[in-house]
């Protein structure tokens, strides 16, 4: 009886259940970027979608540059803020992260992001999505209004990416849509203010003349991007630094 008990207990340890018989995660979820969240200790990549990176940068409708990852991220925040969040898990990426299909108070909610063009259906593991990647498209919905880089194009850039979107890319638009709005380096010469968060939770911009502009260190770790404009960084709810 023990020799049958051991031979099952080895057997659990070397097969242990899959993913999906795993209990789903629920609970309100930490929004982290387009494609990813956070459920109590868990991070979760939102399988089948690809969302752009919170420090790649777009252009809009008039051709300027736009942080489209971090409006990804906050339009997800937003749309979500305080429901509660089931996701099924599937796997597990190479960043130990739980991939899974998410459903917010009822609804899909990768098939919210494709349809409102803050994510791409990302047909290399998952077809589920495509019709919502045409209708985005036809709609012109969220980045789709204006030129972006595919986000695993971005991951890998290169002069012969591919630009996507309704809106006609300026000359070098190349080179604006592969830098990054985050990193030590400005994304171009036009893109100079420092965006940080003080310890109080706050956004502060920093102009070149600012006192401490030159001691901001741009890491998008510690919540740190470059902006374009003082309109475009009081638009993302910063304040200019008192000093």
């Amino acid at each position: 009886m023990l020799r049958k008990f051991l031979i099952a207990l080895s057997l659990l340890v070397i097969c242990p259940p899959s993913l999906a018989e795993a209990a789903d995660i629920t609970g309100t979820a930490k929004v982290r970027a387009g494609d990813a969240v956070m459920i109590g200790n868990t991070r979760i990549r939102l399988g089948g979608i690809d969302a752009p990176a919170v420090d790649q940068l777009c252009l809009n409708t008039k051709g300027e540059r736009w942080t489209c990852g971090i409006a990804a991220r906050d339009e997800l925040a937003k749309y979500t803020e305080g429901k509660s969040w089931v996701c099924h898990a599937r796997s597990v990426d190479r960043r130990g992260r739980t991939v899974a299909r998410c459903e917010v108070g009822g609804e899909d909610i990768q098939k919210w992001l494709v349809r409102s063009g803050w994510a791409l259906a990302y047909t290399r593991v998952s077809r589920d999505y495509e019709a919502d990647d045409a209708a985005a498209r036809e709609a012109k919905a969220g980045m789709w209004q204006g030129a972006f880089i595919a986000p695993w194009d971005w991951r890998e850039r290169n002069k012969k990416t591919t630009i996507l979107g309704a809106t006609k890319p300026p000359e070098g638009a190349h080179a604006i849509l592969q830098a990054s709005a985050s990193g030590p380096v400005a994304p171009s010469p036009d893109c100079t203010i420092k965006g940080n968060v003080n310890t109080a939770g706050e956004c502060i911009y920093h102009q070149p003349t600012s006192r401490w502009y030159a001691q901001i260190k741009m890491k998008i770790s510690k919540g740190t991007r470059w902006f374009c404009s003082v309109d475009e960084a009081e638009a993302a709810g910063c304040r200019e630094t008192k000093r």
